[in-house]
């Protein structure tokens, strides 16, 4: 599916969608080259997602896919927690050891 847009950690109240990039990406060579001309953003990084911004507002298409499950923010303590206690229970040969 064609994207229109993409922000990275919008403000709250900003938010226009309950979509979420998970950080999964095939780049063209340009999206690249967008990311060496860009100066440093928010919390003083360059952003993939404003290099990727940068080839919709150029108007080439962007595609991106939807995926069914479950999201963790692995970048937290807790998140990670919760990915690895959610994967262990999933797994057969674990799930009764976590359980206990």
């Amino acid at each position: 599916m064609p994207l229109k847009g993409l922000a990275e950690k919008p403000s709250v109240g900003t938010v226009l969608s309950n979509s979420a990039v998970i950080g999964r990406y095939i780049l063209s060579p340009k999206v690249l080259e967008n990311l060496d001309a860009l100066r440093v953003g928010r919390d003083c990084e360059v952003q993939r997602t404003d290099a990727i911004m940068d080839e919709i507002l150029a108007g080439r298409e962007v595609c991106g896919c939807w995926l069914e499950g479950q999201r963790f923010d692995c970048g937290s303590k807790s998140g990670l927690l919760q990915a690895t206690v959610a994967f262990g229970l999933s797994c057969p040969d674990l799930c009764a050891d976590l359980q206990e």
